[in-house]
């Protein structure tokens, strides 16, 4: 939710209505290294995605594994947007066709494969926060894909180097 508070632009609440606290921490962290509120409130609907999925699953948010993580990442790929009431009220266009007026491909009923890349990058960092300063789980639930940890750093810069 929006506050109108330049030192805390969005706040994160759970079903009842109270602030989520590690979501507040993250934020400030966020503005601290200087993200504008635009970056706090894209990645608090990140953690909105994943607190209700917490949520539906019935797993604490510092109890979750990679199996829940895996099963959220499935459930992003597979679930229809919700949609905003004005969107409601217009027409549907057929998904992917163009719009007459900008040209653009509307947007299709799922997330889009940089929404679930950007879900996880974020939810990474949202966990290593945690776990660096000791209040979160030794484990990150969204690791760093194994394909990316090994081998040499920038080895695609020389063809010619192993």
């Amino acid at each position: 939710m929006e506050t109108g508070d330049r030192y805390e632009p969005y706040r994160l609440v759970d079903a009842d209505g109270a602030a989520v606290v590690p979501a507040a921490v993250f934020f400030q962290e966020l503005l601290a290294a200087g993200k504008t509120a635009a970056t706090v409130r894209s990645y608090g609907m990140d953690l909105l995605r994943w607190w209700r999925f917490l949520h539906a699953v019935r797993v604490p948010w510092d109890q979750a594994t990679r199996v829940d993580a895996r099963d959220f990442s499935c459930w992003i790929q597979l679930a229809v947007k919700p949609r905003a009431t004005a969107a409601r009220r217009r027409p549907a266009r057929t998904v992917g066709a163009p719009n007459p007026v900008t040209g653009k491909t509307s947007p299709g009923l799922g997330y889009a494969p940089s929404t679930v890349a950007h879900s996880e990058t974020v939810l990474r960092r949202f966990y290593d926060l945690h776990r660096d300063a000791g209040s979160g789980p030794l484990l990150n639930p969204f690791p760093l894909d194994l394909a990316r940890r090994t081998g040499r750093a920038h080895a695609h810069h020389n063809p010619m180097e192993a």
